[in-house]
């Protein structure tokens, strides 16, 4: 290309360049960078090769771009002018793309984009909920131009701000315009540019220098690579306007060498610039002149940091130097220098052309404009998302992101990179931008934004960030060098295991020191995550400190599995699995039950952490662990129950005061070590809430007694219909302890008006009363008022009785109820009508009878503590609801108004106070466990706190507290990684359903569980 030697002569070269022939032709872009990973080069051999054939040559275009962000997706191609999407396009899809999409108009459906929220597939790329949702400003040419050329940026508006600035605007002016804008370095600091700018202006020395800090070290981070690779020239033309600005002569741009495409086409775009004449002297002839160069990094993360970043470009080892002076005054060369990042630069020619005014238009009070992010780790689209500053996390994260990867809960993100910290999902709502950031222990930094949900490790993550920053660190301060290495010192002994008390404030002492001491940036800032992670989680610090237990399974040091791990009665899920593959079923049972004294009932009701755990689940589907429990339970009682073990007896009486899972199983492990328990309950049936509170279609009551039979055949002696009034009374009438597991069997009220009287009723009564055989008036029309396992039983239980209707009123979303999915899904194809985001107001009575309820409709406000919205009421939207019957699900509590004298002490929610570890309450000889402790829960949470309370309490009484051994029998290991789908074990019809209590859901077959059982990775086997 010829030089450019006027202003006029680059608009009318633009303009040729914009109408070219080729550039009507239809269009089809491949991202070649970030793609490249998933085999976008073989995509481009292939089209490259079709779009040689004789009869298309010549009519098409084809253009290898840069990244189009959804890195989720790729390989992605875009065919334009239509802005066609296709995703995951692989070589031999690209002979059908030309034929049918590019020649005849037709679109490839298996190729378009679902999305997964409507099941619809998605034609346009602007309709692509990842890109729907974005404002694209820097991004707005990648993807569509051709980076390794000057003339796809010509196109589309390229250069044009150059022009507009030595057309007409004094030094001055730019800057005065790039500070009205509201600018900040995007780089971290947040530093407005226009005042950084003016301070280097303002500087004595020449030459000046410009520099752009494509460094880029962050884990995760790829914004100013993408920029690099896919727009170079957009950071030239920034760069020029900051040099005309400033008066620099001299530029450069400062890449890392592990970003070989961002070099090739930065260097390409350099020599392209230059022989447009848009670098060197005179351009333009406007008199301004301005050079640049390219200088590779050796990847240093110090070299991020200004005077680093300096030294490395002069040629000194990269390390960085007290300031002031800062390099505005005494940069590089010991010249004024200015210094911004990537997405700084290519803002500017954004701002110029479209104006101060609109680019103050978005962002926050103090934050303008647009921020790049690249969304990484749990979350379903990853990728560059740029956003107005101010998104949310939720709209970054849910709307853009597509949400948690499994569906599992959010439960942070790690913002900033290793200089940055955690932002937790109370704060999903908040706006992002610098100054909020700030505030909650995070920074924005260059972008980098780490989705974390609850499989994640936050004392590891903050142990892997200290470490990436110790390794980095360049040693010449000792703040930093010796004070982060103590951190990650102890930050290793926590995660092994191998904490100890007072390890936490020793790292929250170190780190102060570090903050305060360091030199530079990264040893200011290298104690963020840490100290987040301990604002936020320090819970599991102590859990892994006094616990030796890691709540995310993922220290390798503590978890034998994860499915294991996250069992509240820690059953060996691998070797029981193992067992049934091996086609052992009776074994399966009998090691379950080392561990849980309720296989046949957990294969049945339990809410399965450990499947929500499952690594098999990143691959395809978790291992249905329930169901093959179940399988196995039910082939035992089929061959008859394998006899119980017979103790040696022991000394030492204890009373169990509630016969439900919580005392059962408190009462079965002590029976095995040999005491004398007694379990007490007022109710006339043994099982608390698992006989009265669960539907039979859901817990057949001969699989209950079953269990309930088994544990009496262990010694655990039952006295029904045997109300205990005072624990001083047993205490003092032979027992030598006791345990207490009322449950949770009084239901919260609403508090609204009408609500005492006829046809009201507690979501536990209601089902306590129909379990026991007790008559239940005709019910009408029910209304049911609650999302949990209780609301969704009592309708379905309604349903059963001949229920005129039932409709059921959860005050949140469908995606936040937290009954059990399939039961949901059942309850609707029995006709229960489920009424989401409404909240009753009051029961509405007439001529003394219930008529229905006032309701009101809900939207979502801003995020509560544990990161969901909080409902709020929609003014104007009040109805009314007809209704005969209502049913009340919303809570349980414990109730202790039986008891007579002392109770040990109790929370503000009606609970008792335990110490986590030993179970004990604050009463002598008194334990307690269960939903009396926890507030509603489910039965393993309760099986568990039964055993750890059986230990416990033998300790207390002489013993070891030694429960059965555990240890594995085999170490059978198939692993099988071809993708295979779960069973679906068959189910009655919802017709039949309706009609009965009969038992819903059906064993698996023994080939089908067989087949389940060898989808198991047996990653209790690894090398730890």
């Amino acid at each position: 290309m010829e030089p450019v030697r006027s202003i006029a002569e680059l608009m009318s070269l633009k303009e040729r360049i914009r109408n070219a022939p080729e550039r009507k032709l239809p269009t089809v872009c491949l991202c070649d960078t970030g793609c490249r990973a998933l085999g976008s080069a073989l995509v481009r051999e292939a089209f490259e090769r079709e779009l040689a054939r004789g009869d298309v040559a010549g009519r098409v275009r084809f253009l290898p771009t840069g990244c189009h962000g959804f890195c989720q997706m790729g390989p992605l191609v875009v065919i334009r002018p239509q802005g066609i999407l296709y995703v995951r396009v692989t070589p031999g899809d690209v002979p059908e793309i030309i034929e049918r999409t590019v020649l005849r108009g037709e679109t490839v459906e298996r190729l378009l984009y679902v999305d997964p929220v409507t099941g619809q597939r998605v034609v346009r790329e602007e309709d692509v909920p990842f890109y729907r949702y974005q404002t694209r400003l820097v991004l707005s040419r990648c993807g569509r131009i051709d980076p390794a050329g000057i003339e796809d940026y010509f196109a589309l508006d390229g250069y044009e701000a150059l022009a507009k600035v030595l057309g007409g605007m004094t030094p001055e002016q730019v800057i005065a315009e790039v500070a009205a804008s509201g600018l900040r370095g995007r780089g971290g600091a947040g530093f407005p540019t226009g005042r950084k700018w003016e301070l280097c202006r303002a500087s004595g020395g020449e030459p000046k220098y410009l520099v752009c800090n494509a460094d880029e070290g962050d884990p995760g981070a790829f914004m100013d690579r993408a920029v690099c690779e896919g727009d170079p020239h957009a950071v030239i033309e920034g760069m020029l306007i900051g040099a005309y600005a400033i008066g620099a002569s001299q530029g450069y741009v400062y890449v890392r060498a592990e970003y070989p495409l961002a070099v090739l086409h930065m260097t390409k775009a350099i020599a392209d610039a230059q022989a447009a004449g848009l670098l060197g002297d005179d351009i333009l002839g406007t008199g301004f002149s301005f050079h640049l160069k390219l200088k590779q990094g050796a990847g240093a993360f110090v070299c991020g940091e200004e005077t680093a970043l300096i030294a490395s470009i002069e040629g000194r080892r990269g390390m960085p130097r007290t300031r002031p002076p800062f390099p505005a005054q005494a940069g590089l060369f010991g010249k004024p220098t200015n210094i911004n990042n990537v997405e700084t630069w290519a803002n500017v020619p954004v701002i110029i052309n479209r104006g101060a005014a609109f680019f103050a238009s978005m962002g926050t009070e103090k934050s303008k404009g647009t921020k790049i992010f690249a969304v990484a780790g749990k979350v379903k689209n990853t990728g560059l998302v740029e956003v107005p500053v101010g998104a949310t996390l939720r709209q970054i994260v849910f709307d853009i992101g597509g949400g948690i990867l499994r569906d599992r809960r959010f439960k942070a993100a790690q913002m900033g990179g290793p200089s940055g910290g955690c932002v937790p999902a109370q704060y999903l709502d908040l706006p992002i931008d610098y100054d909020s950031l700030q505030a909650v222990g995070a920074i924005m930094g260059s972008g980098g934004l780490i989705v974390l949900d609850d499989a994640t490790c936050m004392v590891e993550l903050a142990r892997f960030f200290l470490d990436f920053v110790q390794n980095e660190s360049c040693g010449k301060c000792v703040p930093c060098r010796v004070g982060t290495r103590r951190m990650l010192e102890i930050l290793t002994r926590i995660t092994r295991g191998e904490g100890r008390e007072g390890d936490v404030e020793l790292l929250e002492k170190i780190a102060e020191t570090v903050k305060a001491g360091s030199l530079c940036g990264l040893g200011q800032t290298a104690p963020n995550p840490v100290l987040s992670t301990i604002r936020y989680f320090r819970d599991e610090y102590d859990a892994h400190i006094r616990e030796r237990r890691c709540p995310a399974a993922q220290c390798q040091a503590l978890v034998r599995a994860s499915c294991s791990h996250v069992c509240p009665a820690g059953v060996n899920v691998p070797e029981y699995v193992a067992l049934i593959a091996q086609g052992r079923p009776r074994e399966a049972v009998e090691l379950i039950r080392r561990r849980n004294p309720f296989p046949s009932v957990c294969g049945r009701v339990c809410d399965h952490p450990c499947e929500a755990k499952c690594r098999r689940g990143d691959l395809d589907a978790s291992v249905a662990i329930r169901a093959l429990k179940r399988f196995a339970a039910d082939a035992e009682a089929r061959e008859g129950l394998t006899p119980p073990p017979k103790p040696r007896k022991r000394k030492g009486k204890v009373a169990i005061v509630g016969a439900g899972p919580a005392g059962l199983t408190c009462g079965y492990f002590l029976a095995l070590m040999g005491r004398d328990v007694t379990a007490f309950d007022a109710l006339p049936v043994a099982g608390g809430m698992l006989a009265v509170g669960i539907p039979a279609y859901r817990l057949p009551r001969d699989v209950l007694q079953r269990e309930i039979d088994y544990i009496r055949r262990c010694g655990v002696k039952l006295r029904l219909r045997h109300p205990v009034r005072s624990l001083a009374s047993l205490l003092g009438d032979g027992f030598d302890a006791v345990f207490l597991a009322v449950g949770a069997h009084k239901g919260l009220g609403l508090g609204l008006p009408g609500e005492e009287g006829q046809g009201v009723w507690d979501a536990a009564a209601f089902l306590r009363q129909f379990s026991l055989g007790q008559r239940i008036p005709p019910l009408g029309r029910v209304a049911v008022i609650g999302g949990g396992n209780a609301a969704v039983d009592s309708a379905r239980t309604a349903i059963r009785l001949g229920a005129k209707s039932v409709t059921v009123l959860y005050r949140r979303t469908q995606a936040e109820m937290p009954a059990y999915a399939e039961e949901v899904h059942e309850a609707l194809e029995e006709g229960v009508d489920i009424r989401y985001l409404v909240a009753p107001t009051a029961v509405v009575r007439g001529n003394g009878s219930l008529i229905g309820l006032e309701c009101i409709q809900m939207q979502l406000g801003t995020a509560d503590q544990s990161g969901r919205r909080r409902p709020v009421p929609i003014p104007g939207s009040e109805h009314r609801i007809e209704a005969d019957t209502v049913i009340v699900a919303i809570s349980q509590q414990p109730d202790f108004s039986a008891f007579e004298g002392d109770l040990p002490k109790t929370t503000k929610w009606g609970t008792l106070v335990v110490d986590p570890v030993t179970m004990r309450t604050s009463m002598e000889g008194v334990w307690a466990g269960g939903d009396c402790v926890t507030g509603a829960a489910t039965v393993i949470q309760a099986i568990g706190a039964g055993q750890k309370a059986a230990a416990s309490i033998d300790k207390a009484l002489g013993g070891e507290g030694k429960l059965p051994e555990d240890e594995g029998v085999t170490d059978w290991a198939s692993g099988s990684r071809t993708l295979r789908q779960r069973p679906e074990p068959p189910r009655l019809s919802a017709e039949k359903r309706k009609a009965s209590f009969d038992e819903i859901t059906r064993a698996l077959t023994p080939a089908q569980a067989c087949r389940e059982a060898r989808r198991c990775l047996r990653c209790d086997l690894e090398e730890k």
